[in-house]
């Protein structure tokens, strides 16, 4: 009886380890974009023009946009099951906006880049009507586009209050958080590819924008800050690496307890290149961070890491404590199994 029960016990513990478990995506296209705005509602997107969504937390749907087969939905952002956005990156007119408020059925054409030379990267809205897209720089400026209006509207941020950006600085567009937002004003992003791994800061939705240095290293153009999370107006992570070597084992995280003013070296593991980061509703302190090396939890604001998993994924996303997606190549998406986070 005795060893039964302990069999039994120990079944039992590992049943509730964290881990993830695949989700049939009906897909083979690289997935980036992840957005799980419920429990039960997660949206997906990627190469090919490809946009996916479950409203059951199971099983997945695509949802065509027409004569978008082209484009690569490196982001998106949803609201419930029936309103999104989703963002190509691409260069000149490949960036554009798009947005649902039919669960997909339908999807408008809300903005293309004019800019020949901008790049689209990542898109995030503070609430219905209030969002903020960052693109790389254009004569010198990172290109940061507002909307108030739910996206009926883009308008330029004012050049002016944004500072200069480094020679061959740039951000990377592999998860969708290269930007993130915070409360009902604060936005930040990150940079890589320069002599330094940077990020900026905006307290007032946008308009102007502080810029800090962290102890990441780059020593090329693959190399820098891919993702950025805050759990609060305070305390912020940032993670990244570099994407043509994804064992490199330099120092690729750092820590912020003063908005991203200043950054403080953290070590991730498993240790690599990581490209996406997600807080966690309802567990306050927990950041998950994916990258092609595997998956890090922190239970403490990233003070010390556990490592979950070595699968290969782009990017995050959870709704509460119990229900989280990650996305990654080849149509790969799985979703969270395994206790409360914020237990």
């Amino acid at each position: 009886m005795q060893p039964f029960l302990l069999f039994f016990l120990g079944a039992a513990v590992v049943a509730q380890a964290p881990t993830w478990k695949t989700q049939l995506s009906g897909s083979t296209a690289e997935l980036r974009g992840i957005s799980a705005p419920t429990p039960k509602v997660a949206w997906a997107s990627g190469a090919k023009g490809i946009v996916l969504r479950t409203v059951d937390g199971i099983s997945w749907v695509g949802l065509p946009v027409p004569e978008a087969e082209a484009l690569d939905f490196r982001d998106v952002h949803a609201l419930d099951a029936q309103r999104a956005w989703i963002l190509a990156a691409g260069p000149g007119a490949a960036g554009r906006i798009y947005r649902t408020q039919n669960g997909g059925t339908t999807w408008t054409l809300q903005f293309t880049n004019p800019e020949a030379t901008g790049f689209l990267n990542a898109l995030s809205f503070w609430d219905d009507r209030h969002g903020i897209v960052m693109g790389d720089p254009i004569r010198g400026r990172f290109q940061i586009l507002l909307t108030a209006d739910g996206g009926a509207t883009w308008t330029a941020a004012p050049e002016v209050g944004m500072p200069l950006a480094l020679e061959k600085e740039g951000a990377f567009a592999a998860s969708g958080t290269c930007l993130a937002v915070q409360g009902t004003k604060e936005a930040w992003f990150v940079t890589g590819g320069a002599k330094v791994s940077r990020v900026f800061h905006s307290s007032d939705r946008g308009q102007t924008w502080t810029v800090s240095e962290t102890p990441i290293p780059v020593a090329g153009p693959s190399q820098g800050l891919f993702s950025v999370a805050f759990l609060d107006a305070h305390t912020g992570l940032v993670v990244g690496g570099d994407y043509q070597q994804k064992d490199n084992l330099a120092p690729f995280a750092a820590l912020s307890q003063d908005g991203g003013h200043t950054w403080k070296a953290t070590e991730p593991k498993p240790a690599g290149f990581l490209s996406g980061l997600s807080t966690v509703p309802g567990a306050k302190q927990t950041f998950m961070a994916v990258g092609l090396v595997g998956t890090s939890l922190s239970k403490d604001a990233g003070q010390t890491w556990t490592a979950l998993d070595t699968t290969a994924l782009n990017a995050v996303a959870f709704a509460d404590g119990t229900s989280g997606w990650a996305v990654g190549p080849k149509g790969l998406i799985v979703k969270y199994r395994g206790p409360h986070l914020g237990k």
